[in-house]
This record gives C-alpha cells, structure tokens and sequence, in this order.
C-alpha cells in the first residue's frame, strides 16, 4: 500500500500541489480511527432466504472495509431491486461520504456492481473515483467480497489504484 500511496503522491505533486485527501473510497482517509460497530442481534437479519443473489441483496447492510488488508472504514449501503445502490459510509464529511452505484447478477451467489463518488480536498470537488465489486451473497443475510478502487484528478489523471474487501450483515427491515 505504501507504493500505491507514494506514486499517488508523486502523482499529485507533479501536477502542481493537487492531493486527494478524502472522499467515499480515497484510501488516504481511512475511517480507520472510526470505532467499528457491531449491530444490536435483534437487528441482524437471520431469516434463510430463498431466490439467488440477486433477490438476496436487495435491503439495507452494514459493511465493513479494508483496502490492501488494512481496515478502511464501515457503511451502510442500501441494494435496490432496480439495480442501483447508494452508501454512507463513516469518513469524514468534508471528504465526501454519500456515493452511488448500480450491480447486476453475476451467478446465483453473486453480484457485482459499479460504484461511483466524488473526492474533496479541504471541501473542495478535487476528482472523483470508481469502485468495481464482486459479492458472494448468502442465504442466511451475509455477503463478502472483493474489490478495485481508482481515484481520478478532475483531469482524469490516475491518482490511486488499490484493492480490498468487505464483509456485510443484513439490517432487519
């Protein structure tokens, strides 16, 4: 992580100063220093649910982060039968913490989707980014996965280029 962290750098400093310091998936603003939070039982779903992945996801989760097997952060992602999504994740407001997406059905156990966001620098719109995820989802209101963020300058100028996973429980309705 430290090399991806140091060319991103590079990166930024070559043109002219620019750094990404936060937004929805900069791994640069980790939530890490965020306590993690487990979820009351009552409100993890236990219910075995029958359909495959695609019916499964639909609901509310609660997810946990890490990128390059460091911890990131935690989100509450909404999965909507329409195909898109939208997350709230706990990183620090000025960064940027509301991003958007939309999945569709890989298999009967899993889905991918395509997440998008903006990054801020000190509040200001800096770049933006896009997180690509394939998920495992179970019957009894678990899912885990992998995935890829690449972070932009407003130019379209790679800034970062990592890999992480999640792991989420359903939130009962």
């Amino acid at each position: 992580m430290r090399r991806t962290l140091t060319l991103a750098a590079a990166a930024a400093a070559t043109l002219g100063g620019f750094s990404a310091h936060a937004g929805c998936a900069d791994p640069l603003n980790t939530g890490a220093g965020q306590p993690l939070i487990s979820l009351p039982a009552a409100s993890v779903a236990k219910t075995i649910r029958n359909g495959d992945a695609s019916r499964n996801i639909v609901g509310t989760w609660l997810v946990t982060y890490t990128v390059e097997n460091n911890p990131f952060g935690q989100a509450y992602i909404q999965w909507h039968s329409d195909g898109t999504e939208w997350e709230n994740i706990n990183l620090p407001l000025s960064g940027g913490n509301i991003c958007v997406g939309s999945w569709k059905r890989v298999d009967v156990n899993n889905v991918s989707r395509n997440h998008w966001g903006w990054l801020y620098t000190d509040g200001n719109l800096s770049g933006y980014f896009n997180e690509t995820e394939t998920d495992t989802v179970t019957r009894n209101g678990t899912y885990s996965g992998t995935n890829e963020q690449k972070g932009y300058d407003l130019n379209g100028n790679l800034l970062f280029d990592v890999t992480g996973t999640s792991s989420a429980v359903r939130i009962t309705p």
